[in-house]
């Protein structure tokens, strides 16, 4: 993980958390309270206090320092501010599923800009590579990787359907009762599944990860990656499923240093998810689901 693989030993310390944590806590003001104002607020006190963190560890913001050890402490000002900058293009667009040919444009560049902008500033401006995308870090995957694929499918079976059905959040993405509609939504899904491990993985994660012990950085990417999906339609009881969903894919990756294994538990996951939005709008069509 670029920047951020060996910061399992930082200190949890508290001027920096609290300047994480009103960040973070932007996105459920973005995402689930639908509250610009508040998230543009939330984003711009987290920063603050990250510059006073900053400065009372004698580092210059939105600037590398060298410490008498020789190791660069990165500041923690500017790693927020990428994670804020790609909150903010996302909060640009509404985040209804929604299938017309403008709402997906409208989220490639939208998702997509979340993506780059701070990939593109870490390595160009900054110079220090924070994010990355490590494809195949881990190498091989072992015996237990290919179970847990296994236990994603037969989880998602069992759980999604109950969740979807009885909730009625399926109603939250748009009737899909013809090809065009279906291809669409299959697209949609899968694509939305591959940028959450970018940008909520592979970006805020990787970000926090060079400030904060592994848990800490993992419940923080987690706020902002359950209220993105709260928006987009997990809602009802859906934090039940989300945030152990993030929590876990926070860990996996940090085990596995593999962007190819935690989008493929993602899409094994998503692809159940696909299937059971076209079952719950089209009863019958797909008749292997218990609900």
């Amino acid at each position: 993980m670029a920047g951020g693989a060996g910061a399992s030993d930082v200190p949890l310390r508290a001027l920096p958390l609290l300047a994480a944590l009103i960040v973070c806590l932007a996105a459920p003001a973005f995402f689930v309270l639908l509250t610009p104002w508040l998230g543009w607020l939330l984003l711009t006190a987290g920063l603050a206090v990250a510059i006073v963190s900053d400065r009372r560890d004698g580092v210059t913001p939105w600037r590398l320092n060298d410490p008498p050890s020789g190791r660069p402490r990165p500041s923690l000002a500017r790693d927020l501010s990428l994670v804020a900058a790609g909150m903010l293009i996302v909060s640009s667009i509404p985040l209804a599923a929604e299938l017309d040919d403008a709402a997906m444009v409208r989220f490639t560049v939208a998702l997509g800009g979340a993506v780059v902008v701070p990939y593109a500033v870490s390595r160009f401006v900054y110079r220090d590579r924070a994010t990355g995308f490590p494809w195949r870090g881990g190498g091989r995957w072992s015996r237990l990787q290919w179970g847990w694929l296994a236990a994603v499918l037969a989880l998602a079976w069992l759980i999604l359907p109950f969740y979807f059905i009885t909730s009625g959040v399926y109603r939250n993405w748009p009737v899909v009762d013809t090809g065009d509609l279906i291809a669409r939504l299959f697209v949609g899904v899968g694509a939305v599944g591959i940028w959450d491990e970018l940008f909520f993985i592979c970006t805020v994660f990787a970000l926090l990860l060079r400030h904060f012990p592994v848990a800490a950085a993992n419940v923080l990417q987690a706020i902002v990656f359950v209220s993105f999906l709260w928006e987009l339609g997990y809602r009802a009881w859906g934090p039940a499923l989300t945030i152990p969903f993030a929590l876990l894919q926070g860990w996996i990756f940090l085990r596995t240093r593999s962007l190819a294994y935690v989008v493929t538990v993602h899409l094994l996951f998503d692809a159940v998810v696909f299937l059971v939005i076209v079952h719950a709008h089209n009863p019958g069509a797909i008749p292997f689901f218990l609900v």
